[in-house]
């Protein structure tokens, strides 16, 4: 009986469907990373409190990456190229949906309308990125090969979207109401398209690859074009609610399982520069290698 978890299994059972499956995962992952990075790095001064949740959101993103490329490495397998009508960061950049990557690149202070520009695309994309998981929990969060990094992280994703709701609103009562709906709307309609001209350049290359009938595909396709027409009449909706979440405050200085954030105190005459650096160089190394030692054991399982 073609299902869900009947067809993830196929693709996760043959070598170079898992291959390819990884590495687009991968490459989105790191390219909201650097993004996520990049935006933190260039916040106005008005809205600097959100740098640090901005960055958390990023190492996420960029520790994912990595996860995906340790399941690939653990099979012995190299990343696949990313054909670009399956590259979803960048045709909604394409599309003007979130903050161009020419802008991320030059070290100009962000505008108050570019963070919230930011801040609605990644409600949007971050609402299914985790209904995705969600999905992918369910039909696989008890595989023993890559179980244990889809439960990380789905609970990251929920995190993440949780954040943005509680921003958004912050930002709302702000008065920056009307803006917000207005993002949110042009993102959720642009995302929905995505997503399904998306879903299915993957799925036809999964259709190649582990030779399904034409009648398999089809069902396949039939599915998501379905999905794409219920989103459409309506349940893009469910993408520009904003709700506080059960998560509060889900990427601050104290999170479930995190200990204190690590500050570094730099003198305010702007002395010791020098030792600063070294400091951070340090502890950049030391979160380096604990994260490398978690990835190895996550994906040894």
């Amino acid at each position: 009986m073609l299902s869900a978890q009947s067809l993830f299994r196929e693709i996760l059972d043959n070598d170079e469907s898992f291959r390819l499956f990884c590495s687009i995962a991968a490459s989105g992952e790191a390219q909201g990373g650097w993004e996520n990075g990049r935006i933190a790095a260039l916040v106005p001064d008005s809205m600097r409190h959100l740098a640090p949740k901005i960055a958390r959101h990023g190492a996420d993103e960029d520790k994912h990456g990595r996860l995906f490329m340790a399941l690939l490495g653990k099979r012995g397998l190299e990343a696949a190229e990313i054909p670009d009508d399956t590259d979803y960061t960048m045709i909604l950049e394409g599309l003007g949906i979130g903050l161009a990557h020419e802008k991320l690149r030059r070290d100009e202070p962000l505008t108050e309308q570019d963070v919230l520009t930011y801040l609605a695309h990644s409600r949007v994309t971050e609402q299914r990125a985790s209904e995705e998981m969600t999905m992918l929990r369910k039909v696989a969060g008890d595989h023993p090969e890559i179980g244990r990094a889809v439960r990380m992280i789905s609970r990251d994703e929920d995190n993440h979207l949780a954040y943005c709701h509680e921003e958004l609103l912050a930002l709302a009562r702000a008065g920056h109401g009307r803006t917000i709906r207005a993002l949110l709307r042009e993102s959720a309609l642009a995302e929905i398209k995505v997503y399904r001209d998306v879903s299915l350049a993957v799925m036809s290359r999964m259709a190649r690859i582990l030779g399904w009938s034409g009648p398999t595909y089809a069902l396949v396709a039939l599915g998501i074009h379905g999905r794409y027409v219920a989103e459409r009449l309506g349940g893009w909706r469910r993408m520009v609610a904003l709700r506080m979440p059960e998560r509060r405050d889900a990427l601050g200085n104290r999170c479930p399982g995190r200990g204190p954030r690590l500050r570094l105190r730099t003198p305010r005459d702007g002395r010791g520069g020098a030792a600063a650096q070294n400091q951070s160089r340090r502890l950049k190394i030391r979160k380096s290698t604990t994260q490398t030692v978690t990835i190895s054991r996550i994906v040894a399982g």
